[in-house]
């Protein structure tokens, strides 16, 4: 269970290019909820992933995990609870490291052992499968350096590196944002399957406001630091892109109106 609760963020505060990111944002997701996070630039999105992540420190507000009060700690430490893939496919891997490599880093994260464990027969036929399940032959290359993958080779890896502990939660920061369309195809199948198979609780942040619809269970609009409307249940699947434009543009006429 992830809880946000009136979280602040404002940055360069008293100066004339004052920017208020987050403007007390509440929001809860319940164990395996799976939420889209839609809204335009500036609008939050990056600023709340970063908080949840412990990688910016909210001015005010908590974020709490699964009854946990993760507001103070580190990101290191967060790094126990909280799993990130970025959109950019190089932030997530060793590229001068194996698959198998990298795979042993992601698990060692958890592990009391740290250098002590070794890529064991054992350990490289748990990958092997761990990979298999992306449907991409990366089982077949466990001892390819990363620098030889794809693009969307390596944001695959990356997906299956972050959900290998099963965090508490996951957040994905756009992350198919900067791949092919049909390369985004399947690293979206992936996270589908890995989310639901896990029950993970995920947020994923995306431009693309028809894969916030076929994705998840929830949708969460963000405006001006501010969860402005949320849709579940018959009212996101009976939702369109133009049904979504049309609830941001009635919050920005608001504004305009003050009302």
């Amino acid at each position: 269970m992830l809880e946000v609760k009136d979280a602040r963020q404002v940055f360069f505060p008293g100066l004339p290019d004052e920017k208020v990111a987050l403007d007390g944002l509440n929001l809860t997701l319940a164990e395996g909820d799976f939420a889209t996070v839609i809204g335009s630039n500036g609008a939050g999105k990056s600023t709340l992933l970063n908080a949840i992540a412990g990688a910016q420190r909210l001015d005010s507000g908590r974020i709490v995990i699964n009854g946990d009060d993760v507001t103070q700690m580190p990101v290191h430490r967060r790094a126990n609870h909280v799993a990130r893939v970025f959109q950019d496919p190089m932030k997530g891997t060793a590229a001068s490291m194996t698959i198998a490599e990298n795979m042993l880093l992601a698990e060692m994260r958890q592990s009391k052992a740290r250098l002590r464990i070794g890529l064991t027969l054992a350990r490289r036929d748990k990958y092997r499968e761990e990979l298999s399940y992306l449907g991409l032959g990366l089982e077949d290359r466990m001892d390819t350096p990363v620098s030889l993958l794809s693009g969307g080779q390596r944001q695959s890896l990356s997906l299956v590196m972050a959900v290998s502990d099963r965090p508490d939660v996951l957040l994905l920061d756009e992350h198919t944002a900067a791949l092919d369309p049909r390369t985004a195809d399947l690293v979206l199948d992936a996270t589908l399957r890995a989310v639901t198979a896990l029950k993970l609780t995920t947020l994923m942040v995306t431009h693309n406001m028809q894969h916030a619809i076929d994705f998840g269970n929830r949708i969460v609009m963000l405006d001006a630091g501010q969860v402005i409307r949320e849709l579940s249940g018959d009212e996101k699947a009976n939702t369109s892109v133009p049904k979504l434009i049309d609830y941001f543009s009635v919050k920005s006429d608001r504004m305009v109106l003050g009302g």
